[in-house]
């Protein structure tokens, strides 16, 4: 979906205009990949605007593109990364003020490596407010050495926490109806190896040494120990090695059914293709939303991975196969998945346990510890929405009466210049011969327009009976605002 140049000026005049008179705050919602945040951050941008809030929501790198465009408010960042530092130094010269949520924190390794991986002293410095998933999250922060003594930790729960819940779910329905009468009873197989599988080199764990230069860290290992990212690498190559043989393996076992392999949004899909090509009922698919796929499957098979968590709160059976093991890998780092999950260390073990879910014998893994375990870690399963606890203490903290204070004229402009600066060469570094960012980015976040927002909106606002105000329109490429 295209911008005019002059569609595009008329957008950002009314959100001045907007802002000039009611002086509230913008809530700025990046999204990075679509088909995994999407939907839940349109739920809250919608929240947030009922109450009042303007919100401007799209493709963070497309929102990036824009931010000196964009009135001032609060930027709702998914991580607090070293490599987010200098974004995060342009949105405070701009006068924005950043919240902040850790995307990855349900599935992390032991503290002091998540500590290095995940956060960096000076990013969590320039954040005014971290809402956690649950209470392991909340207690993990309060570990870091370089916490701001002042720095608010709310336990709110996360947006995708919300579409899992009973009342959200039936959002999914007729995705889900689709899926069954298109596969039947399918077992899916979701992968999660983007570490050693990357899209594109760069974003792996270890970029691989060239004739030119040795191996080196890639974007997932940048804050690793080399000890830690090359144990991890080795390990997360054996395991892809069992999936390769595991896939073929399930197709012929079973060979009524779908076998439906789902890899990550960072994930290569070449080497699945490959394997599908030999198998016809081996189908390989990124499409929309894991929810509706965990809701249609019969049975999930994944190692380590969130999905395990999301199938667990949703009553669906799932598997953690660990034909190779590492137990500080498989159980200090990717542990929580794979407790919720029935847990299979051989072929044989999973298929008989496939077989006992498909005839119906067993069902989703249940027991008191897993119960705690969810407990701890995932807040806002029932009561209050984790997207209206959230938007409320926005409001609280008086986001909602008045915006940010506006910075000194020469830190703004060097705020607008780098930001200007910073859009450009990324814009040129996206359009490199090979490889690029930009199909990287189309493949997280491929084009959608006006009308398929509205209508999430109008599928929202039939399950909660609310959201008939919420009016949608396009702000830049990529880019919605959303307002009441």
């Amino acid at each position: 979906m295209g911008i005019t140049g002059s569609s595009k000026i008329g957008a950002a005049v009314v959100s001045l205009l907007f802002i000039f008179f009611h002086m509230i705050s913008t809530l700025i919602i990046p999204v990075e990949s679509q088909v995994r945040e999407l939907d839940a951050k349109l739920l809250l941008a919608c929240i947030a605007a009922e109450q009042g809030f303007p919100v401007i929501i799209g493709s963070r790198a497309f929102t990036h593109f824009e931010i000196a465009s964009i009135p001032r408010g609060v930027y709702l960042a998914k991580s607090m990364r070293g490599i987010s530092s200098s974004m995060f130094t342009i949105l405070r010269q701009l006068g924005h003020e950043i919240v902040a949520w850790e995307e990855e924190a349900l599935v992390h390794p032991p503290a002091d490596t998540y500590f290095s991986l995940r956060l960096s002293p000076k990013t969590v410095r320039q954040v005014s407010h971290i809402f956690s998933w649950g209470e392991e999250n909340a207690d993990l922060m309060r570990q870091y050495p370089a916490l701001p003594d002042n720095l608010p930790i709310h336990i709110t729960g996360n947006p995708r926490g919300d579409m899992l819940r009973p009342e959200i779910r039936p959002y999914f329905a007729a995705e889900v109806e689709r899926l069954r009468d298109r596969f039947g009873d399918f077992v899916l197989v979701n992968t999660n190896f983007s570490d050693v599988n990357p899209y594109i080199p760069s974003i792996g764990l270890l970029i691989p040494r060239s004739r030119s230069r040795p191996a080196r860290m890639g974007q997932a290992g940048l804050g690793m120990s080399r000890e830690f990212a090359e144990g991890l690498y080795e390990h997360k190559q054996a395991i892809l090695a069992d999936f390769r043989q595991l896939i073929p393996a399930l197709a012929r076992a079973f060979p009524e059914r779908k076998i439906i392999v789902r890899p990550h949004p960072s994930e290569n899909q070449q080497i699945y293709h490959a394997i599908a090509a030999e198998y016809p009922q081996i189908i390989v698919s990124n499409e929309g939303n894991v929810i509706p796929w965990l809701l249609a499957t019969k049975v999930m098979v994944h190692n380590g991975c969130t999905t395990g968590l999301e199938a667990y709160v949703l009553g669906v059976p799932a598997i953690s196969y660990l034909a190779t093991l590492n137990e500080y890998y498989d159980y200090d780092f990717q542990g929580l998945p794979t407790r919720l999950s029935h847990q299979c260390f051989n072929f044989q073990e999973l298929a008989d346990t496939l077989s006992q879910i498909l005839s119906g014998a067993l069902g989703a893994a249940e027991s008191e510890e897993r119960q705690t375990l969810i407990d701890y870690y995932l807040t806002a399963r029932d009561g209050p929405l984790a997207c209206e606890r959230i938007t409320s203490i926005l409001k609280e903290n008086g986001y909602g009466k008045r915006q940010p204070p506006a910075r000194p004229l020469g830190t703004y402009l060097q705020g607008w210049l780098l930001a200007e600066l910073k859009a450009t060469l990324t814009q040129l570094y996206m359009r490199r011969p090979g490889p690029n960012r930009l199909a990287y980015h189309d493949h997280r976040f491929p084009p959608i327009s006006v009308a398929d927002i509205e209508c999430r909106v109008e599928r929202f606002g039939g399950l909660l009976n609310r959201f008939r105000s919420i009016k949608v329109a396009p702000y830049a490429k990529h880019v919605f605002r959303i307002t009441a």
